[in-house]
């Protein structure tokens, strides 16, 4: 068999390759004749086998194929096996992958260096196949197992999106936010002009305050957080993490976004409101006084008063209350039964 040389891998084929029944086996060896009688071995006994002949390689590879388990050269020129390893455990889609060190390196030291840069195991040089199946098989059984029970995680939390929920993991132990759907980076964004791995304050209180209640079982109350017409209720659904030292594990939350758009349509067409107009109204029915109205819609206090002024007219009253009374039976949507 001619020498194996890194093939060409377009992202195409690379992100089908998890998909077949086949196990990926990544080999990162600068030494085409170290890689040869390995690659013979593992491709007689079933595997699907990539080849990297360098580092740079070796990242890009793994980062498309995705493979089930990487053995790796442990010295190499350039970019080493040491660095390669830290850098596929630094990416989050390539955490999970074991590596196997091949190394003709015996000292301690060199061994010690290769568990601590995210090595699974190590193998000595000269490399005997049947030696590297069998430490093999113990991490990918594990390695798949994870991989998989991932997957169908995110494909749940990820399946939410499509009926309007949203979810995010936080961390107790430190209020970090761990995981968020596409969706639900939205909305945090939105309604509390965060991002990951930041937890929205209000968020991280309401958690704090209502976890002895999640674990004994009881439903807490939710959170609400308004920005104008639209709100965003949160619900503690359930831990998903086991506790680390004693201090607590990740608990799930789904995000569920309402609007009052429809609200604000129906008083600007009921009494001939503008835009604006229509949300001082609304918040008028809220109980919301000039200056709070003022502060959500980023105006002074004195516009508002106008705008209510040009509201009384069209509405043919003179006070707030007469105002209110009168938008809520006209547009039944702001009647409490509704959500108001």
């Amino acid at each position: 068999m001619p020498h194996p040389v890194e093939p060409s891998l377009p992202v195409s084929s690379a992100a089908a390759l998890p998909l077949s029944d086949a196990l990926v086996v990544l080999i990162v060896d600068d030494v085409p004749d170290n890689v040869a009688p390995l690659h013979d071995a593992l491709d007689e006994a079933g595997y699907t086998v990539l080849v990297a002949l360098d580092g740079e390689s070796a990242i890009r590879r793994a980062t498309q194929a995705l493979p089930d388990v990487v053995l790796l050269d442990a010295v190499m020129p350039g970019l080493d096996g040491f660095e390669v390893a830290r850098r596929l455990k630094a990416q989050p889609a390539t955490a999970h992958i074991p590596i196997i060190f091949m190394t003709g390196l015996t000292e301690t030291e060199h061994l010690v260096a290769a568990l601590d840069a995210g090595g699974a195991d190590y193998v000595t040089k000269p490399i005997k196949p049947r030696e590297v199946m069998a430490r093999m098989g113990v991490h990918l059984r594990t390695a798949r197992h994870v991989r998989q029970g991932a997957v169908e995680r995110s494909q749940a939390r990820n399946a939410l999106d499509a009926f309007g929920y949203a979810t995010i993991t936080v961390r107790e132990r430190d209020g970090r936010l761990m995981w968020q759907t596409p969706l639900a980076r939205d909305l945090l964004r939105h309604h509390c002009g965060t991002e990951a791995p930041t937890t929205p304050p209000a968020v991280l209180q309401w958690l704090r305050r209502h976890l002895g209640e999640a674990l004994a079982q009881r439903e807490p109350p939710r959170l609400t957080l308004e920005k104008g017409p639209r709100r965003l209720t949160f619900r503690l659904h359930q831990c998903v993490g086991d506790e680390v030292n004693g201090e607590g594990g990740d608990w799930l939350i789904v995000m569920q976004e309402t609007s009052d758009a429809s609200v604000l349509s129906g008083l600007a067409g009921a009494f001939g409101l503008t835009a604006k107009e229509a949300e001082v109204l609304y918040w008028v029915v809220k109980g919301k006084i000039n200056r709070d109205i003022g502060d959500i819609l980023g105006s002074s206090p004195a516009t508002v008063k106008k705008h209510l002024e040009r509201i009384y007219a069209k509405l043919g009253v003179e006070t707030r209350t007469a105002a209110a009374a009168m938008a809520i039976n006209r547009v039944p949507l702001l009647q409490p039964q509704h959500g108001g």
